[in-house]
């Protein structure tokens, strides 16, 4: 049975064409490849008899040997034909190559990165949270009680609500679930001080974060303002801290930023979860001051706003204001980036127009 299966093999190794590189493909992979017939054979040689084997694995030696040389023999055939080849007519070989053109980072995301930098020279460590949050952590936790007026200044997309009550007896639930608990409304985030609450409720103290990520409110789109931004908020809580802390921190930010000459000022404000508040203004770097339509023709532009974490809020994350003091920021990275690289329209970043975007290859 042996013998006739090397016969035939042998047969069809010396007859296999092979006059061009698929079968030449083939040829290796169907007798020389390690699942192979070749291969099939040698791992029935322990079924041989004793007193046959020397003899069977010397044949099957030779037409291994046979079919690589065949292989290589075509093989170098095949290379020395292509060598030797003809030019194409039809191809003009004086024309220029293609360029391998290399896609850009995108502004938004050059300027991210270098602001988590700056504030992981001083020991904020990153924290991200999701996109679509519930009412507790986008207000409630963050002193914005219901139907309270502060909750207009960040009008936005709410989605379908998640019955408690529905997912209870999906899954068999009984008790409190199960009665009629009302709907939780749910909403694409207005900040990313959703993180801060989250934060503040799972992670020992001190805490010293910024959180970075993309935010949603119902804002008419103009050279301004979009319904659709990206925001870095952090937050410092532990014992003693002050508003000096925070004066320091943003003074360092600002001057890593944009420079040690520029001109910083905090102008006194109102946010629900930080008391006092602050709006925090630098010299508008499109018009040096002049006025534009950036700034309002002030002459002075808004990049965040800051405060001291109103003790509701640490109460509400379950942190002792007796005991515990902090500071929280936030800042939108479209219009630090529209400062820093000199962009007078917001919308830009979004329109994904090439011209704009190739300006940002050197960087």
């Amino acid at each position: 049975m042996m013998q006739e299966s090397i016969a035939a093999l042998t047969a069809e190794i010396t007859t296999a064409e092979l006059n061009n590189p698929a079968a030449l493909d083939a040829f290796r992979i169907s007798y020389l490849g390690r699942k192979g017939r070749l291969a099939d054979l040698f791992d029935q040689l322990k079924t041989v008899p004793a007193e046959d084997k020397r003899a069977v694995g010397q044949q099957l030696n030779a037409l291994k040997q046979q079919a690589q040389a065949r292989f290589d023999e075509a093989q170098a055939a095949a290379e020395a034909a292509a060598d030797n080849a003809p030019a194409n007519p039809d191809f003009d070989y004086t024309l220029p190559v293609v360029p391998n053109a290399l896609g850009t980072r995108h502004p938004l995301s050059l300027v991210r990165e270098e602001m988590l930098r700056i504030f992981g020279r001083i020991g904020f460590a990153v924290a991200e949270g999701p996109e679509i949050e519930d009412d507790w952590h986008n207000f409630t936790a963050l002193n914005f009680p219901e139907n309270h007026p502060a909750r207009d200044m960040q009008d936005t997309f709410f989605v379908a609500p998640v019955s408690h009550a529905a997912g209870a007896a999906d899954a068999g639930a009984t008790g409190e679930a199960a009665t009629g608990a009302p709907d939780l409304p749910h909403l694409l985030r207005t900040h990313t001080s959703t993180v801060q609450v989250r934060v503040m409720e799972t992670e020992p103290l001190p805490i010293r974060r910024v959180m970075p990520g993309r935010v949603f409110r119902n804002e008419a789109i103009s050279a301004r303002a979009h319904m659709m931004f990206h925001q870095v908020e952090g937050i410092f809580i532990d014992e003693g801290v002050s508003f000096a802390d925070l004066k320091q921190t943003v003074y360092y930010f600002v001057q890593e930023l944009f420079g040690a000459d520029i001109n910083i000022r905090f102008r006194p404000s109102f946010f629900p979860f930080t008391e006092p508040s602050a709006e925090i203004d630098i010299t508008c770097l499109i018009c040096k001051g002049k006025g534009c339509n950036i700034c309002k023709y002030s002459g002075w532009v808004e990049i965040g706003g800051c405060g001291m974490v109103d003790p509701a809020v640490l109460e509400n994350a379950g942190i002792d204001p007796e005991k515990y003091s902090g500071y929280a920021w936030g800042m939108g990275i479209e219009r630090i980036a529209m400062l820093k690289y000199q962009i007078k329209d917001l919308r830009l970043f979004t329109e994904n127009d090439m011209r704009f975007l190739r300006q940002f290859e050197a960087l």
